[in-house]
């Protein structure tokens, strides 16, 4: 059996365990599909955005020294978008109604995200996409009281001196 035909199973599944879940989908962290329960949502594009939302969730936990990434949320007018971690080559996104239990929508997200991780780790193998390069979760995480870390790669905008000279009182 194909590992997309079992992480579709997975998504099934998990739907029937969430009331109120609208869709899911499972991609690369490159922002390939790998298998989606996503009515009225084109899937391609919703990969392409989950990997674009985890590149700035990857940047944003490593400016902030807070981790390896595990889940994003985000809460529109009509319901809630949630990115799960599943694994180093895998993303688990949920979309849900907004009357959804979110306490349920994270412990099973959490818990599809990581039998989809176990799903592509065993029938792909670890490793490959564009965070590959990153620890597993727990692996030498750094100590967040860590000053001496130097927090992200975003650049830091340095202030100029004003190419005029400010006047003073007169």
């Amino acid at each position: 059996m194909a590992v997309e035909t079992d992480v579709l199973d997975e998504l099934r599944r998990l739907r029937t365990r969430v009331p109120r879940l609208a869709g899911s989908l499972a991609a690369t962290v490159d922002g390939l599909v790998l298998a989606h329960d996503v009515p009225g949502t084109e899937p391609e594009g919703l990969a392409a955005l989950t990997a674009a939302a985890l590149g700035v969730a990857h940047r944003m936990t490593d400016a902030a020294a807070r981790g390896d990434f595990r889940e994003l949320m985000v809460r529109g007018a009509h319901g809630y978008i949630a990115t799960y971690a599943a694994g180093t080559t895998a993303v688990l996104t949920l979309l849900a109604d907004d009357r959804v239990n979110v306490g349920r929508l994270h412990l099973e997200g959490r818990r599809s995200g990581a039998r989809i991780a176990e799903l592509v780790d065993a029938r792909i193998g670890p490793g490959g996409g564009r965070h590959a390069d990153r620890t597993a979760a727990g692996d030498g995480v750094p100590d967040p009281a860590d000053r001496s870390r130097p927090i992200g790669t975003l650049p830091v905008r340095t202030p100029q001196r004003p190419a005029h000279r400010p006047r003073t009182g007169g």
